[in-house]
C-alpha cells in the first residue's frame, strides 16, 4: 500500500476524532494486525463515532448492533425460517454476517448472546441448529462499553476479553481540545464534509497486513516478548511486591498479539523493523484485558496499568 494512502487515512481519522491519538493508532493496529477490538471509556469519547469513521476508510460492508439486555443470538446470527411455499426451512443471515461490525455497549448483552459472539470471533463461523456458517473472511469486530454504570450490565466472560486484540482505555481531553470540539460542534455540517479518503479494498487491505505482519523481529525481540508474559504468570520470581498485585497471568495469545500488534505499529510508523518502543507501547492495550489483579493490588487502588508500566520496568530491555 502506497504509504500517502495511509498518511489520508490517519488525518482522516485524527480530524474525525479530535484529542484521542491513542484510540487512533488502536485502530489502525486493530485493522491491519487483522484482530477485534474492543474501546472502553465514559460517555461522549466519540467511541462510536471513531469506529465508524475506520469502516469509512474500509471498502466493506458494515452494520452496527446495539447491545441491549433482551438481545437474543438469533439477533446476531440469525435463524432458520420456515418457507410456506416451498416447506422448507431457509436460513436467514443476521447482522454479524457483514465485514465490519461495531457492537455498541457490549456488555449489556446477556451470556448466550455473548456465547455466540464470542464463537464468531474465535472461530469465524456461527453455528445455528445443527448447521454452521462460515462468516466473511473480512470479519472485524469493534466493541465499545461505559465503565461508569454497572446497573443492567454482564461483564463480559474472561474466554472472550482474551479473543480481542486489543483493550483501549480513553479518558477525557485536555481542556484545549475540548475547546477545539465546542468550535466543531457549533460547524456540524462544515465538519461532516470532511473528505473522506479512497477506502482499501478487501485485496489491497489482505496486502497490507501481510506486509505489516512480515516485518523484520529480531530474536533477541522475540525473547523480550516472551520474558514480559512469562513475568506475568510467574511475578515473584521478578518482584515481591508484583507478586502480591498479580493474581493471574496472560495466555501464550498475548504474546501472539504483542508481537503482531508491534508489527503492525511499526509498519504503520513506516519502518521495515520492529523497535522495542513498539512492544512496549503496545504492550498496555494488548495486557490490560488479560490480567487478573488480586483483592490487595485493588484494595491499596492499584489499577492494571500501573502493574503494567512496573512490568515493563523490571523486565530488561535487550
Amino acid at each position: 500500500m502506497q504509504p500517502q494512502r495511509l498518511i489520508q487515512i490517519q488525518q482522516y481519522l485524527s480530524k474525525m476524532v479530535l484529542g484521542q491519538p491513542n484510540l487512533v493508532e488502536g485502530l489502525l493496529i486493530a485493522l491491519f494486525a487483522d484482530g477485534h477490538l474492543l474501546v472502553e471509556g465514559p460517555p461522549g469519547l466519540a467511541k462510536t463515532r471513531a469506529v465508524k469513521a475506520l469502516a469509512d476508510c474500509v471498502e466493506g460492508d458494515f452494520q452496527r448492533i446495539q447491545f441491549t439486555p433482551d438481545l437474543l443470538p438469533a439477533d446476531l446470527t440469525g435463524t432458520d425460517i420456515f418457507r410456506q411455499e416451498t416447506g422448507q426451512f431457509e436460513f436467514q443471515t443476521g447482522p454479524l454476517f457483514h465485514n465490519l461490525i461495531l457492537a455498541d455497549e457490549i456488555n449489556r448483552a446477556p451470556a448466550k448472546v455473548q456465547s455466540a459472539l464470542l464463537e464468531a470471533m474465535a472461530e469465524g463461523q456461527i453455528t445455528v441448529g445443527k448447521n454452521s456458517y462460515r462468516l466473511p473472511k473480512l470479519f472485524l469486530v469493534m466493541a465499545t462499553q461505559n465503565p461508569i454504570e454497572n446497573e443492567g450490565t454482564y461483564p463480559l466472560p474472561e474466554a472472550q476479553l482474551d479473543r480481542f486484540l486489543l483493550h483501549l482505555s480513553l479518558d477525557y481531553p485536555d481542556a484545549e481540545t475540548e475547546l477545539e470540539i465546542l468550535t466543531l460542534s457549533r460547524n456540524e455540517a462544515q465538519h461532516s464534509e470532511l473528505q473522506k479518503p479512497q477506502p482499501l479494498t478487501e485485496s489491497e487491505l489482505f496486502a497490507a497486513r501481510d506486509e505489516a505482519l512480515k516485518l523484520y523481529l529480531a530474536p533477541q525481540l522475540e525473547s523480550y516478548i516472551v520474558a514480559l508474559t512469562m513475568a506475568t504468570r510467574r511475578p515473584a520470581s521478578l518482584d515481591e511486591q508484583l507478586g502480591q498485585w498479580l493474581q493471574w497471568g496472560v495466555s501464550p495469545r498475548a504474546s501472539i498479539a504483542l508481537e503482531r500488534c508491534a508489527r503492525a505499529r511499526a509498519w504503520i510508523n513506516g519502518r521495515d523493523y520492529v523497535a522495542p518502543e513498539d512492544i512496549q507501547a503496545v504492550a498496555p492495550n494488548v495486557l490490560r484485558h488479560r490480567i487478573l489483579l488480586s483483592y490487595q493490588a485493588e484494595a491499596e487502588g492499584i489499577s492494571k496499568d500501573q502493574v503494567i508500566q512496573r512490568l515493563l520496568k523490571l523486565v530488561a530491555v535487550p
